[in-house]
């Protein structure tokens, strides 16, 4: 891994459960159906034992990833920052050149979901807005051009 892996410890939490209950759960009722479906014979037709095998793979390769990502996280707690800037975990109330008052959470890459404003600090909005302050302004580029945003509040909890 190139850049770390930082995480809100709700993030976290959800990683881990994850991984719970793929593997303990979900993997241990797919390996059963699978030494079931090896015991019906043939193999090379059996729908079961092969959609079963290829499950697996999946549930491997997803608690691999899982693992990997556990092992490598930086929990920041959000509620122990203190800053005068954004940083990873604030919450940040943006005014749109438009007028539109907008909220978002820094968080990380496995944590990020847009709809509910939750915004990997990896993406280009949270880029354009680390590291500025209460009052200064930052330009965003998307497809449909350049607009100007300006930060009103940081917050963490």
């Amino acid at each position: 891994m190139n850049s770390p892996n930082y995480i809100t410890p709700v993030g976290f939490s959800k990683l881990q459960d994850e991984f719970k209950v793929l593997y303990y759960s979900e993997r241990p009722k797919l390996v059963e159906t699978i030494a079931w479906a090896a015991g019906n014979g043939d193999r090379s037709e059996n729908g079961d034992y092969i959609y079963g095998k290829r499950r697996l793979r999946e549930i491997d390769k997803r608690l691999k990833f899982l693992r990997d990502r556990i092992e490598s996280a930086k929990i920041i707690d959000p509620k122990n920052v203190q800053s005068d800037k954004v940083v990873f975990g604030a919450t940040v109330k943006i005014v749109e050149e438009s007028g539109e008052e907008k909220n978002y959470q820094i968080v990380g890459e496995d944590e990020s979901e847009p709809a509910k404003n939750k915004i990997s600090w990896k993406s280009p909005l949270a880029k354009a807005l680390l590291g500025k302050k209460v009052g200064e302004e930052t330009e965003i580029n998307r497809p449909a051009g350049t607009i100007s945003l300006e930060i009103v509040e940081i917050n963490f909890f």
